[in-house]
C-alpha cells in the first residue's frame, strides 16, 4: 500500500440517500449534500439543548434494535454511541467480537445474516479494514441501517460532525475561517472525514500540518493547502484540531521518535501563539500529552476536547433519529 493509495475514492450516495434525499446510511461525510449536514448539526443542537432528564427520555427509537458491531477497540466512540441509543430509547446489543462467531469461522455477511434474523434495525459498525461499513450496508436487509464509527483509514463521519458542531457553536459560520489540522495525517481516517466536512461547508481555508512522511501524497486534490513547518501552518488560523500519533497503523520507522515530533510538531503554549487570539484547540482523542499537545493547552482556556465528547452524544442521537426516520418514513 502506497500513501496515494490512501485517499478515499466516491462513494456513491446512492447507498447513503434515499431517493427522497434522506439518510439511509451514514458511511462517509463525503457525498453527504451540504444542506443534509447542516439538518444533522442543527438536529443535533437541538439535543444539545434539551434538559438532561428530557434528553434521557426521547421516545424516538422506542422498539428499534441498535446493535455496536465493534470489532475494533475504542471506549469513546463505543460509550457516546451506547448512551446515544439509550437516550432514544431503543434496545441495545453490544456484540463482544473477542467471543463472536466471526472468531470461529462464520463469515462477516454470514453474522449479519443471523443479526437480521432477530429483527435488528441499525448496525454501528467499527472495523480496522477501510470498506466494511460499506459492505454491510450494501449487502444487509433493506430495513436496516448502517452507522460507520471507523473503518481502517477512511473514515469515521460522526467523529468530523462533531467536530463540525464543536466549531459552530463556538465561531458560527465557516466560511471567514482558517481551520489547520495537525499531526498524523497520513495514517487518520478522522482527517479524512474532517476535510471533507470543512469543504463541504465552505470553510475558508484548511491546512495540514505534518512531516512529510505523514503526509499522503496528493492531499492537495481534497482541497488543502499543505505545511510542514508548525508555526508557519497555524498562523492567524482559528480553529486548530490536533490528531493522535497512530503507532498501531505504522508499518515502517516514519517518525525518529516521539520525543522529536512533539519538539516539532507538539502544541504547546508558545506554538499556539502563531495561532489567533481567540482560536480553539481540539482533539478527537485519547490525546497524547507531551507527544501532540501539552498538558497545559489540553487542559487550558482555548481547549474545547471535553465539549467534543458532550456533542458526540448529540450527534450519534441525530443521526440515529434521522436515518429511522428515513427507514420508516415517518419525521421527528
Amino acid at each position: 500500500m502506497t500513501k496515494s493509495d490512501l485517499l478515499p475514492g466516491p462513494l456513491p450516495n446512492s447507498l447513503q440517500l434515499t431517493k427522497d434525499g434522506k439518510l439511509k446510511h451514514l458511511l462517509s461525510i463525503e457525498g453527504i449534500p451540504p444542506l443534509l449536514l447542516e439538518e444533522i448539526l442543527d438536529r443535533a443542537e437541538q439535543f444539545v439543548s434539551l434538559p438532561d432528564k428530557a434528553q434521557n427520555k426521547a421516545p424516538l427509537l422506542r422498539g428499534k434494535t441498535v446493535v455496536n458491531l465493534f470489532f475494533e477497540n475504542s471506549t469513546r466512540t463505543r460509550t457516546t454511541f451506547e448512551l446515544a441509543a439509550k437516550r432514544l430509547s431503543a434496545d441495545l446489543i453490544n456484540l463482544d467480537i473477542r467471543t463472536s462467531a466471526t472468531t470461529k469461522g462464520e463469515s462477516l455477511l454470514d453474522t449479519i445474516r443471523n443479526l437480521e434474523a432477530m429483527n435488528v434495525n441499525m448496525f454501528v459498525v467499527r472495523h480496522q479494514h477501510s470498506g466494511t461499513a460499506h459492505f454491510i450496508a450494501r449487502y444487509c436487509a433493506p430495513h436496516i441501517s448502517v452507522l460507520n464509527a471507523g473503518d481502517g483509514h477512511h473514515a469515521h463521519p460522526t467523529q468530523a460532525l462533531l467536530d463540525m458542531l464543536t466549531i459552530r457553536q463556538h465561531k458560527h459560520a465557516f466560511p471567514p475561517l482558517k481551520v489547520a489540522i495537525v499531526g498524523d495525517i497520513l495514517h487518520s481516517r478522522v482527517a479524512r472525514s474532517q476535510i471533507h466536512a470543512l469543504t463541504t461547508l465552505c470553510t475558508g481555508e484548511v491546512r495540514v500540518i505534518a512531516p512529510r512522511t505523514l503526509m499522503p501524497v496528493g492531499i492537495e486534490k481534497m482541497g488543502v493547502n499543505v505545511f510542514h513547518d508548525l508555526n508557519e501552518g497555524l498562523d492567524d488560523v482559528d480553529v486548530v484540531i490536533m490528531l493522535r500519533l497512530q503507532h498501531e497503523r505504522m508499518q515502517n520507522a516514519l517518525l525518529p521518535s516521539a520525543h522529536e515530533f512533539y519538539k516539532r510538531y507538539g502544541l504547546t503554549e508558545e506554538s499556539l501563539r502563531s495561532a489567533k487570539p481567540d482560536a480553539i484547540v481540539m482533539h478527537p482523542g485519547p490525546a497524547n500529552r507531551g507527544v501532540e499537545i501539552d498538558t497545559k493547552v489540553a487542559d487550558g482556556p482555548q481547549s474545547v476536547i471535553l465539549q467534543q465528547v458532550t456533542n458526540g452524544i448529540a450527534v450519534r442521537m441525530a443521526v440515529m433519529s434521522m436515518v429511522m426516520g428515513a427507514q420508516s418514513g415517518y419525521s421527528q
